[in-house]
């Protein structure tokens, strides 16, 4: 039972940390990636679809991102989907490629980027405290029906502190190595 609860508890703190790279692959840095228009949702044929299960997307060049439709009648919507987005990129469309060139961002841009890593990361860590607590509440009632001793208990909430401890220190880790990315000219 408490190994069942340790070993949930860990999968969701990785979860955690990984959603949390998830979500900062979309902060543009100033370099071209794929994953800044990935997720972007598409309407196709009354779908909405993940743009890159409608297109071919590259990087050819540092601010330059590539996306080849597979089916040229949805150029259309993509790029509307492109200009509907937060991203603050305007497509160019030429019928067979739509090509989005990253402008250079200011430093004012860069910090309040940075302000919005610190954000996400800040979340990440709400979320690893709620998994602990979700673990020590789980176990608080195993002990009180007296299914595990209160030795058991103290070990384990032990054993979880350490698991968020070096969650904490893996999620300030992704987010100095965003933040880093951010601050490069």
């Amino acid at each position: 039972m408490i190994e069942d609860i340790l070993t949930d508890a860990d999968d969701r703190m990785k979860k955690a940390v990984d959603a949390l790279r998830r979500e900062l692959v979309s902060i543009r840095t100033g370099r071209a990636t794929p994953g800044l228009v990935d997720h972007l949702l598409v309407d196709y044929h009354g779908t909405l679809v993940p743009l890159n299960q409608l297109a071919n997307i590259t990087t050819p060049e540092a601010r330059l991102i590539l996306i080849q439709p597979w089916d040229r009648s949805s150029a259309l919507t993509i790029e509307k989907a492109i200009l509907k987005s937060d991203l603050g990129l305007n497509p160019n469309n030429d019928g067979q490629f739509i090509r989005l060139v990253l402008p250079q961002i200011t430093e004012e841009r860069r910090k309040d980027l940075v302000k919005v890593v610190h954000k996400k990361v800040e979340e990440g860590r709400v979320a690893l405290r709620n998994v602990r607590r979700d673990s020590v509440e789980h176990l608080k009632k195993l002990e009180k029906e007296k299914h595990v001793s209160s030795d058991d208990v103290h070990r384990t909430q032990e054993k979880l502190q350490k698991h968020t401890d070096k969650y904490m220190v893996e999620l300030d880790r992704v987010g100095e190595i965003k933040e880093a990315e951010l601050m490069e000219v």
